[in-house]
């Protein structure tokens, strides 16, 4: 379905975000893209969703196809159309309007008969976000606004659901929420789903796939399952060696066992 090949970012003709970033992103699964902060995993959203520009960005080499499709140089309302939507980092809501203002605006390219159905559907999803339907969005507590976000993402009916950090300062149980809302619609609608996450391990225990990025580049990938296993990714990823909790400072030596080098 979604497919990047060897692409690489820059900004401001200078700065490269990217290197040679190969990934796939099968119909009806759920791929996980993991990595610390600023290892480029906003990056490659952003240039999925046709907005780096807006921050002096550019894809220099590589490719991205959608079902067959380049989208390198489409506008980002063009590729709204096709299906690919994203759930930006911080939520990014319409701060001054109330909650089913903000999920109008995300059906802006479907009809109102169907904007009102998805709302319906949005609001048995998330029944918070109901219950405030009438209030500013930016009154709401950050679990409520991720919901919202959510939601206002697929009032468009996406194809593919792009999320972007959505555990990112949220309490447990919300994120439990929130993630079991995703895994449903997946298994019961079959929607696509690239998630980023720095929690790798609660984004691996619910996708199939994984891929891990450093420094923008892909340093290893595999069935989630695997990338679990691993014991490179327990020690560096998920902070455990023995059994016993590490930090970062306490692992000296990871030995990356890269598929590039094999």
């Amino acid at each position: 379905m979604l497919a990047l090949k060897n692409v690489q970012v820059l900004y401001d003709r200078a700065i490269e975000a990217v290197r040679d970033v190969s990934l796939d992103v099968p119909p009806g699964t759920i791929v996980a893209l993991l990595g610390s902060n600023g290892a480029g995993k906003s990056t490659i959203l952003k240039a999925i969703s046709g907005i780096l520009e807006q921050e002096d960005g550019e894809i220099v080499s590589g490719g991205i196809h959608f079902d067959g499709e380049p989208l390198t140089k489409q506008s980002a309302r063009a590729i709204i159309a096709k299906g690919l939507i994203q759930v930006p980092e911080g939520r990014q809501l319409f701060a001054t309007l109330t909650v089913e203002e903000n999920l109008l605006m995300g059906g802006f390219t479907r009809s109102r008969a169907d904007c009102s159905e998805m709302i319906e559907r949005i609001y048995t999803m998330f029944p918070r976000v109901k219950e405030r339907r009438t209030q500013i969005s930016g009154y709401l507590s950050g679990g409520e606004q991720q919901m919202l976000a959510i939601g206002r993402a697929l009032m468009g009916r996406p194809r593919l659901l792009m999320l972007d950090e959505p555990s990112l300062g949220l309490a447990p149980q919300i994120v439990d929420t929130i993630f079991e809302t995703v895994v449903g619609l997946n298994r019961d609608t079959g929607l696509t789903v690239l998630l980023v996450e720095q929690n790798a391990q609660l984004a691996l225990q619910v996708a199939s796939y994984g891929y891990i990025i450093e420094n923008g580049r892909i340093v290893m990938d595999g069935a989630a399952e695997k990338l679990l296993a691993n014991d490179d990714v327990q020690e560096f990823y998920l902070g455990f060696s023995g059994g016993e909790r590490k930090s970062m400072r306490d692992v000296k030596h990871y030995k990356r066992r890269k598929r590039w080098l094999s």
